[in-house]
Order: structure tokens, then sequence, then C-alpha cells
């Protein structure tokens, strides 16, 4: 009995093999460059943060002391107010530059010596207040781990999910491989099409998702409450939702391949996809509500390029698999016009 399914059970066993061991050395290969694979992933988070920094100093900055100076026209000006040491500084250089008009020769040198020195004094405490006053703000968000070897464990799982991208077509190869002798020549046909485009639109999803969905999303997430808190990211916690964004818009945007091969197989028509058209928009809202994080624009980023790709989807089906009218439909068209032509 299992005679007949031992070369099938060899063959898989072959093909797990060879997958399994071409992850590993994808993976030893990803482990040798996590910190650039880090560098990357973090890349959008930092310059979130950064930008958020450069917001609230531009705010904080933005302190101006007005004062009114005629009733009449309502005209302000800016109040501003020295440190006392440059005050002091200033009377003093002005004090020495006085004795050198009045001085005789022999003093003049050395109060020209001190009336230079009083200038660097006063250059230097400007440049200390100038400096002080562009401290930097009390907004200091970082990138934190919370574990004694939560860094080596985050490289670990980078690597893996690295390597097992990396390694992804030569899986797909092996099941292909595994698969083929069972199938027709016209689905064969259907493979590799599948393959390419299914890989295609998975990864403009993930970089849709990457130069567009997490910049605005972490700003925005980010900003919320800055002035109350200051994020500290847990790069544990970061890793996995970033994963999440990613294989969500990839996973996303394979709705026109999905679309392709169900009317390849006769099961959907244009028409079927129009008339679905206004259940499919709630059920877009609902996945992009359960791959994204819990705020209104980035479910906006998902849902409205999820909409166009439906009817992008809409487009292909009626090249593919365009709907036809059947002859029953066709003789009850035929009646109710005979009907209201003798009215």
């Amino acid at each position: 009995m299992f005679e007949s399914i031992k070369p099938h059970l060899a063959a898989l066993q072959k093909t797990i093999g060879y997958s399994v061991l071409s992850v590993i050395i994808a993976f030893i290969i990803a482990f040798t460059f996590h910190n650039h694979i880090l560098t990357w992933i973090t890349q959008p988070l930092n310059d979130a943060l950064a930008e958020v920094g450069r917001i609230i100093d531009s705010q904080e900055k933005a302190t101006w002391h007005l004062k009114s100076t005629n009733e009449t026209n309502q005209s302000v000006k800016v109040v501003t107010t020295e440190n006392p040491s440059v005050v002091s500084a200033k009377k003093l250089q002005d004090s020495l530059e006085k004795a050198v008009s009045v001085a005789n020769k022999e003093l003049v040198g050395f109060l020209q010596d001190a009336v230079n020195a009083t200038k660097e004094l006063t250059e230097t405490l400007k440049n200390i207040e100038q400096n002080s006053s562009h401290k930097k703000s009390s907004f200091d968000g970082k990138i934190t781990t919370q574990q004694v070897g939560g860094a080596f464990f985050v490289a670990l799982k980078v690597s893996f999910f690295a390597g097992l991208l990396g390694a992804l077509p030569f899986i797909l190869y092996q099941i292909w491989m595994f698969v083929a002798p069972g199938l027709y020549d016209n689905e064969k046909k259907m493979v590799l099409p599948f393959v390419f485009g299914g890989s295609s639109m998975f990864l403009i999803g993930v970089l849709f998702a990457y130069y567009v969905v997490t910049p605005f999303g972490f700003q925005f997430l980010i900003t919320f409450g800055s002035f109350l808190y200051t994020p500290l990211i847990n790069i544990e916690d970061y890793v996995g939702f970033f994963s999440k964004i990613m294989m969500g818009f990839g996973i996303a945007f394979e709705l026109p391949v999905f679309a392709y091969f169900l009317a390849v197989l006769g099961i959907i028509t244009d028409k079927s996809l129009k008339d679905f058209f206004k259940y499919a928009i709630v059920i877009i809202f609902i996945i992009a509500a359960l791959l994204t994080p819990p705020d209104v624009l980035t479910q906006l980023l998902m849902a409205g390029p999820l909409i166009i790709l439906y009817g992008v989807s809409i487009l292909i089906v009626r090249m593919v698999n365009p709907y036809v009218e059947d002859e029953e439909d066709e003789n009850y068209i035929k009646q109710d016009k005979q009907i209201e032509n003798k009215k």
C-alpha cells in the first residue's frame, strides 16, 4: 500500500532538506550583515524621531516677548534680555576704550591689549549664551532594549527572517520541482506568471510601506503626546511592529494577482467584482485595521491603495474573464422589451 507513495515521500524529504539547508546558509550570510539590516529597518523610526525633535525645538524656540509701544498704531517690538555677564563685559570694554582715548602714549599699548581681551571675553560670553539658548529640547526619543541579550536576540530574529526571504526563490524552485510532475501543461504555464507577479506585487507593497507609510505613520504616532511623554521605544517590540506593517502591505498588494488567477479559473468575472464593490470597501477597511497600527492615518494609507488595486483588479478580470450574459437572461430582456413596446 505504501510502496506507491515511497518515491513521493523521498522527493518530499529531499525538497524539505534542501529548503532547510538554504535557509541556514542564507541565515549565516544575513547574520554577517545584521548591522546593515538593522540600520535599514530602524531608519524610518530614527528619521521620525529626528523630525519630531526638530518640530518640538522650533516650537520651543518660537517664544517671543511682545510689548506694545504705541496704542495708536498697535506696533509691537521684540524685547530681548542679555545675560548680566555680557552687559558687564560690554561696560568694561566701553570704559577701557574711553581710557585709551585720554591716556598717554605709554599706557595706550597696555590699555589696547585690555580692550582686545575684553572684546574676546564679550564674544565668548555671547557664544556661551547662544549655545545655552539652543540647547537640546526636552524631547529625547530613543530606541532601547529591556533585556541583557536583547540586541543579540533581535539580530538573530532579523537575520532569520532576512535569510528566509533570501532563500525564498530557491524554496519556491524546490516546491516547483516537487509538484511539477503532477501538473498538466496548461497548469504549468500558470505557475511562472503567478510566482513572478506575486513576488513583484509583494515587493511593491513592502517598498510602498517603507517609503510612504512608515515615515508618516511613525511621525504621527510619535508626535501624538510628545509634549507630555518621551518615547523610549523597545527594539524587540519595534521589529515585530515593523514586520507586521511590511508583511501586511506586501500581502495586501497581492490582490490583483489573486483576482487574475480566480478569473483564469472562471470563478469570478468583472461584473461579480463590481456587484461586490460596496462590501469590498467595508472588508478593505477591516483588513487595514487588522494589519496596521491603531491609528487612522496608517489605516487610510493602506485602505486607499487597496481600493485602487480593487479597481485595477476589475480591469484585469474584464480582460481575462469578462461577464457574458446567459441566453436565458437575454430572453428575459427581449421579453421585457416586447412587453414595453406593446404598452
